[in-house]
């Protein structure tokens, strides 16, 4: 009977994670690693990577490298810039690494992913198919600070705004404290969009 109840707590973590769930966060549910040992063993769960479990009938979901990633960094991680516009289906652009944005004290040495120091508040993150990613004005302001592309820019602010996601005053206002030339190019492209 405990280990149902073991497992179902498990389940219950994993459920809210696309079926993945961390050491840390099975220790605190009270599985320790011996019968997290033991569920890997007898196939209820699969190691993903250290430290990264998952539930092996739980299906499988569109974007699991993204939730691999935010818990391989860490729960006060967010799925941002490039890998944000993917999530949000507002880009062509197929970035090379996934990237998040941790605080300043988190650990920046992580293979494959592309991690950017900043502070998030809590109006900049919003949850999107179960991951924390910044907003859509915020990821629109992250990547064009960064150097995309100003067609990849205009494209996901354009697309985000046809699918109603976003306004040109929520656009602009991220825009106004980060940079001059964003403003400029958000509202050479708001004029644009809007001409028939």
């Amino acid at each position: 009977m405990k280990t149902i109840n073991h497992f179902t707590r498990l389940y219950e973590i994993g459920e809210e994670q696309a079926g993945y769930f961390t050491t840390a966060q099975a220790e605190a549910a009270g599985v320790d690693r011996r019968r997290l040992a033991y569920f890997a063993n007898v196939s209820r769960v699969q190691r993903i990577r250290p430290g990264v479990y998952r539930l092996t009938q739980f299906p499988h979901s569109r974007h699991e490298d993204l939730v691999i990633a935010w818990l391989t960094v860490g729960s006060r991680s967010v799925i941002s810039h490039e890998s944000a516009l993917l999530l949000y289906e507002l880009s062509d652009v197929l970035p090379e690494a996934i990237h998040l944005t941790v605080p300043p004290t988190t650990s920046r040495r992580h293979r494959g992913l592309r991690l950017h120091t900043n502070q998030i508040g809590p109006d900049d993150i919003t949850h999107y198919e179960g991951l924390p990613v910044t907003t859509i004005p915020r990821t629109i302001a992250d990547v064009a600070v960064a150097g995309l592309s100003d067609e990849f820019v205009i494209q996901a602010a354009r697309e985000a705004m046809r699918a109603g996601l976003t306004t040109p005053a929520e656009l602009l206002a991220e825009a106004r404290p980060r940079s001059k030339r964003l403003v400029r190019m958000l509202q050479r492209a708001l004029t644009e969009d809007a001409q028939p």
